[in-house]
């Protein structure tokens, strides 16, 4: 016959064991969903828990981390009829474990299907120049219409990122070649902006060499009228002295006149340069008596004739 202490010990063992049993500890980026009878009644939250044996049990273990999704390449047909390939990554996280759980039976499948088939929408709704420059556009879009389907589910959308479009080959040698030939017309638009901005230059440089020689011929042109104007003042103040000289009976003033205008006259035979034989009183003392004796004839034609002495002879009557 069992003890009483037997059988106190078994309880207390197997009341051990049932704790042990309903013990439930939830690791840190995680929830546990619990079921009772296979019907969900609460979330386990990180840390502690307890739960009935036999009667509760654990329905399924949630990640509430961001996770990663890649999203395999698949080819799209663009509105203009070219076809691409194209592939991303789709970063998402967990908000609601439950409903993570209980409103999705594959939440990753799901997700999966859900970005490649809205991937194509997005895509073939677009031109082949502005998949490959808009790419910012095509993520928003995704991004907008995926969160929105998956919200019912329990998770949140984050981020959506298109990692490669990758165009037929001969549409990548047709675009190389537009390139090629778009900076090859930017080049030639350069050069021939160049030149003409040079020619511009050395245009504006000519008027201006022009302009400032004009400016010299006239300044040199005022200059030999202004002293050509001085001379003849000059000169016609000499001419205007000598006749008051000669009109005042003054001999000096005509000879050193005639010297100088004598002068002149040999030096512009001397320098004159055709060959010439020319005989004339080259000697100072031949130039003064050659001035002398213009002056003795002036003096004579300025002197008035004396009366000449004696009677005059009457005339017979």
């Amino acid at each position: 016959m069992v003890s009483l202490g037997t059988f106190g010990i078994v309880f207390l063992v197997v009341g051990i064991i049932l704790i042990l049993m309903g013990v439930q500890t939830v690791r840190q980026g995680y929830h546990y969903t619990v079921q009772r009878f296979g019907r969900y009644t609460k979330t386990l939250n990180p840390g502690f828990h307890i739960i009935i044996p036999f009667f509760e049990r654990i329905g399924s273990k949630v990640s509430m981390m961001e996770r990663v999704l890649d999203i395999p390449s698949q080819e799209v047909i663009t509105k203009d009829n070219a076809m691409v390939r194209a592939d991303g990554v789709v970063f998402f996280q967990v908000m609601d474990a439950a409903k993570a759980t209980y409103e999705v039976n594959d939440m990753i499948l799901a997700i999966l299907n859900l970005t490649m088939t809205n991937l194509r929408t997005v895509m073939g709704s677009m031109d082949l120049d502005e998949l490959l420059s808009q790419r910012d556009r095509i993520n928003g879009r995704l991004l907008d219409v995926v969160d929105d389907a998956t919200q019912p589910w329990g998770i949140k959308i984050t981020r959506i990122e298109i990692k490669d479009i990758e165009p037929p080959r001969d549409i990548v040698e047709a675009m190389a070649r537009q390139m090629k030939a778009e900076r090859e017309k930017r080049a030639n638009i350069l050069d021939a902006e160049g030149y003409r901005q040079a020619e511009i230059l050395r245009a504006e440089g000519e008027k201006q060499g022009i302009i400032l020689e004009a400016e010299g011929r006239r300044e040199a042109a005022f200059r030999d009228a202004e002293a050509r104007e001085r001379e003849a003042e000059a000169e016609a103040k000499a001419t205007t002295m000598v006749s008051e000289a000669i009109v005042n009976g003054d001999p000096q003033a005509i000879n050193y006149f005639i010297a100088q205008k004598y002068v002149e006259t040999l030096g512009k035979f001397a320098n004159s340069p055709n060959e010439k034989l020319v005989f004339m009183p080259l000697e100072a003392s031949g130039v003064i008596g050659a001035s002398g004796g213009m002056t003795d004839m002036l003096k004579n034609i300025s002197t008035p004739p004396k009366a000449v002495s004696g009677s005059v002879p009457k005339s017979g009557g």
